[in-house]
This record gives C-alpha cells, sequence and structure tokens, in this order.
C-alpha cells in the first residue's frame, strides 16, 4: 500500500492558481445545494462570495477544505483542486485538508482556554515543536491583536470583546501555517468598528495568505476585496456561480443583468 504524500509536501504547480473548482456539486441528502461551480481563486487575494440568502455561498466556502464532510448525508460531485490534487480523492486525509486550508466562522469560537493555549494549542497539536512564545506571538501581530492582548495572555479568551475574539480565532488560523483561509461572515456579529478592524485584517493578511470570504454586506465585499463570485439560487433552488470577476469590474460594469440587479438592490 503506498501512503501518499500529505497536502503540504505536494508541488505548488500553478503560482498564481490558489484554489479551484471544477463542475462542483454539493448534496445534503437528496437536495442539491450548488450545481456545476467552476472558479478559480488567484493566490494572495481576497476573493468574496456575495449572494443572497440560500443561494449557497457557505456551501461553496465549505467545501473548499471539506467541512461539508462533517455534515450527514452529504456528498460532493466534481473536483476541487489544491496544489494540482483533487482534495476529494479517496487517497487525501480530510485533516490534512484542514491544516492547508483553515477556516473562521461566523461566530467567533474561542476555546475556553487562555489566549495563549488558544493560539498554541492548534500549533502543538500539528506538531509544532519551535519557540511557542514566538509562533504565537507572530500569530497575534499577524492578526493585529498582540497589543492589546500581550499583557493579559494568561487571562481567559472568553473574557474578549467579541472582536478581539474574533481576531483570536483568525490568529489561532495562523498559528497553524495554513496557505488559505476561509471566512464565513466573519464581521457579521460584531459592532462597525470592530468589523472594518477584520476588514483591514483581510488586506493585510492576504500579503502572506489566500483569503476567501463569504459575505451579505454588498460595502464590506466593494471595500475589501480584490475578486468577487456572485451565486444566485437556480430555478431547482440549486446555488449557481452568475459572474465572477474583479471586484472593480463586478460592481462598476457587470456583465450579468441579474448581477447588477443583486447589486443595486432591485432584488435579494
Amino acid at each position: 500500500m503506498t501512503i501518499p504524500a500529505p497536502l503540504s509536501a505536494q508541488p505548488a504547480l500553478d503560482r498564481t492558481r490558489a484554489i479551484e473548482a471544477r463542475g462542483l456539486d454539493v448534496y445534503y441528502g437528496a437536495f442539491r445545494a450548488i450545481k456545476g461551480i467552476d472558479l478559480e481563486v488567484t493566490r494572495n487575494r481576497v476573493t468574496a462570495l456575495i449572494g443572497p440568502s440560500g443561494c449557497g455561498k457557505s456551501t461553496l466556502l465549505r467545501a473548499l477544505n471539506r467541512m461539508n464532510d462533517l455534515i450527514p448525508g452529504s456528498r460532493v460531485q466534481g473536483q476541487v483542486l489544491f496544489r494540482g490534487q483533487n482534495i476529494y480523492d479517496a487517497s487525501v486525509d480530510p485533516v490534512q485538508v484542514r491544516r492547508r486550508i483553515g477556516m473562521v466562522f461566523q461566530k467567533p469560537n474561542p476555546f475556553p482556554k487562555s489566549i495563549y493555549e488558544n493560539v498554541a494549542w492548534g500549533a502543538r497539536l500539528n506538531g509544532f515543536r519551535g519557540d511557542m512564545d514566538g509562533h504565537v506571538e507572530r500569530a497575534l501581530r499577524q492578526a493585529a491583536l498582540w497589543d492589546e492582548v500581550k499583557d493579559k495572555l494568561a487571562e481567559s479568551a472568553m473574557a474578549l470583546s467579541g472582536g478581539q475574539q474574533q481576531r483570536l480565532c483568525i490568529a489561532r488560523a495562523i498559528a497553524v501555517k495554513p496557505e488559505i483561509i476561509l471566512m464565513d461572515e466573519p464581521a457579521s456579529a460584531l459592532d462597525p468598528i470592530a468589523t472594518l478592524r477584520i476588514e483591514d485584517l483581510m488586506r493585510a493578511l492576504a500579503m502572506d495568505y489566500t483569503i476567501v470570504v463569504v459575505t451579505h454586506n454588498m460595502q464590506q465585499a466593494a471595500r475589501a476585496s480584490d475578486d468577487t463570485a456572485f451565486l444566485l439560487m437556480g430555478e431547482d433552488r440549486a446555488g449557481i456561480l452568475v459572474e465572477f470577476g474583479s471586484t472593480r469590474q463586478l460592481f462598476t460594469n457587470p456583465k450579468d443583468k441579474r448581477t447588477e440587479d443583486y447589486i443595486t438592490g432591485r432584488f435579494g
């Protein structure tokens, strides 16, 4: 039996393409949530997924790191290519996928541990054996949180504000050293000031990571993303990709009338 190399050891065949969906369908039981999705996400850019509720944005996001596997009755057809390999191939370990493609959820979900342990725990679990203090500091700095928590690392993460908790969750994701960070409406539960901090953080993180974010906020997509994908519910209630392109082009000169109608508030 040949043990496949972990995804982290696979060569990056295309230095511009971070991840790609090809003919992607996701089912929950008999219901098809998204169908025929073809999407290429470019490295070191922020890609926003927009569209009305129920159009499959979060399903598509979760399909990019096999989080849908955790939902009973879910199944996938098509491919998601990462480093030239289909992550749904039988030889691929989904745990390896999620180490390379991290996730930040809509509601901040810090562990009931200290701020330090929230960052260190995942890194330790994934085999990090270096200078943990320095590693924790670097992750917190990248998440723009270090200056606010450096004197209370031993305190509970649950005592942080909502915005701080979300940035801690981002630091926790960073600490595992992913290549891609998926964010499912990361600012929807936050106040406007905390929301702007998360948007600024996404822009800064794109220097080192590829970011894919689901958002219902058109202004947020326009401000914070480089590329935007617009999804819509088809006649059979399955989500379809209507249009994908640079955010500037999609918001100022959409090619599809449905995109224009959604962005201008005519529906959705």
